[in-house]
């Protein structure tokens, strides 16, 4: 019963961690709206939170792009692998940021955000219902 918990909470962890790092790269785009040759920046979320939870521990590390990056101390899911978000109209100043895409992003991730957070609150009054009732 504790294992079947452990991965539930494992799964619901790793996604909340990648959904607030999504949630402030899309944020990030959007405050870079006007600002020259800025990249949008996304994260392939599928894919990283099965890295997340295969083979990883439940946790992503950060990536060092060359041998003489320090390792980072308490770093969270960052590890997840920062992509270029395609661009839907090319702007004479070179930013590729389209704020339509970035905050339907951004109001889909946080509402997928609350769901987990709802998904983990039922878990704990299900335990909770389950210990009151012995």
């Amino acid at each position: 019963m504790a294992n079947q918990i452990d991965d539930a909470m494992r799964f619901h962890q790793a996604a909340l961690g990648l959904r607030a790092h999504r949630q402030q790269l899309l944020a990030s785009n959007i405050a870079n709206a006007d600002t020259p040759n800025y990249k949008a920046r996304d994260i392939d979320f599928k894919a990283s939170l099965q890295g997340a939870l295969g083979g990883r521990g439940g946790r992503l590390d950060m990536v060092r792009t060359a041998p003489r990056h320090l390792p980072a101390a308490g770093a969270g899911p960052q590890g997840a692998a920062l992509l270029y978000r395609g661009e839907a109209q090319s702007s004479v100043d070179g930013n590729t940021v389209n704020l339509d895409v970035e905050r339907a992003a951004f109001a889909e991730n946080a509402m997928q955000y609350e769901a987990s957070l709802t998904f983990i609150n039922q878990i704990m009054r299900n335990i909770q219902s389950a210990l009151q009732s012995q």
